[in-house]
């Protein structure tokens, strides 16, 4: 279930005063399963990048191509692909509206055809899956807090079963505490579904901690696409488009001007302590 990008262009307001050139040449492709991290400043193009994905919005000139298909090909089924590929938006809870939870999240697999028995069998699934507690399903959403509104607006898209979950900023707003746990909910679906995971973040930390890959966006084109390590090797040139990287990243750094001999690539806290460790073995070692 992949996703490929062929210069792809897009023009907000084309022919006016407001005309604004979004996305520059991108080409891009992202293989069925992997955990992607999409970062860039505010305006560099992230979430116009994201709703080319499913076709809701339309590149001005380019392609998108999904499972080898192209989806602006006449004929193509697009309400399909928007099954497959799940967009959840920043501030998801905007997309709760229904009585209750329940039929909220049965609202996709309804307009998909499926039986009242095989949407109600689907919602309950993915709400189990994202750890929203049976005692809310039949909630009002408007009920919930900010933390379980998330939980049951990417509930709603799991419903459908898409092979790609597109999420753009899933934590704005929220606590360190419902942050992370989104976040591994997400982590842990990705890791039990064999799903696509796209996610956008202005969190440098979330970002190293759980993409396989990240995709640095400034003034609408892809500046890099790398692995965490790679792209947070270049922690001086993205300060210079109002980015950084880690926390971690830069304390390795500081113990290294210090005299310690560590690597300076971690990006998690888990790396930065094993070389830690590892370098103050050395130094006993050496005494």
């Amino acid at each position: 279930m992949s996703i490929k990008l062929e210069h792809v262009n897009y023009i907000y307001s084309p022919g006016t005063a407001y005309e604004k050139k979004a996305l520059s040449d991108i080409c891009l492709e992202i293989p069925h399963g992997e955990f992607v991290g999409i970062i860039g400043h505010t305006g560099s193009g992230k979430s116009t990048l994201t709703q080319h994905l499913n076709g809701l919005i339309r590149a001005t000139s380019g392609e998108v191509f999904y499972n080898g298909e192209n989806i602006y090909a006449e004929g193509y089924d697009m309400r399909k692909l928007r099954s497959q590929v799940g967009l959840v938006f920043q501030y998801p809870e905007h997309q709760l509206f229904e009585v209750d939870v329940l039929t909220d999240v049965c609202f996709g697999p309804k307009n998909q055809g499926l039986t009242p028995e095989e949407c109600e069998k689907r919602a309950t699934e993915a709400l189990r899956l994202v750890g929203l507690k049976e005692k809310y399903w039949k909630s009002s959403p408007f009920e919930l807090s900010g933390g379980q509104k998330r939980r049951a607006a990417i509930a709603g898209v799991l419903a459908m079963r898409p092979g790609v979950l597109v999420l753009d900023e899933p934590t704005a707003g929220l606590d360190p505490k419902g942050r992370d746990e989104i976040l591994d909910q997400i982590a842990y679906l990705h890791r039990q579904s064999d799903m696509t995971v796209i996610l956008v973040s202005h969190s440098m930390e979330d970002i190293a901690k759980y993409a396989d890959r990240i995709i640095v966006m400034n003034k609408g084109k892809i500046l890099y696409n790398d692995t965490p390590k790679q792209v947070f090797s270049h922690y001086q040139e993205l300060e210079k488009i109002g980015l950084a990287a880690p926390q971690v990243t830069y304390i390795m750094h500081d113990i290294r001007e210090a005299g310690f001999d560590v690597g300076v690539t971690a990006t998690t806290v888990e790396e930065a302590a094993d070389e830690i460790m590892e370098a103050v073995k050395k130094r006993r070692g050496s005494v």
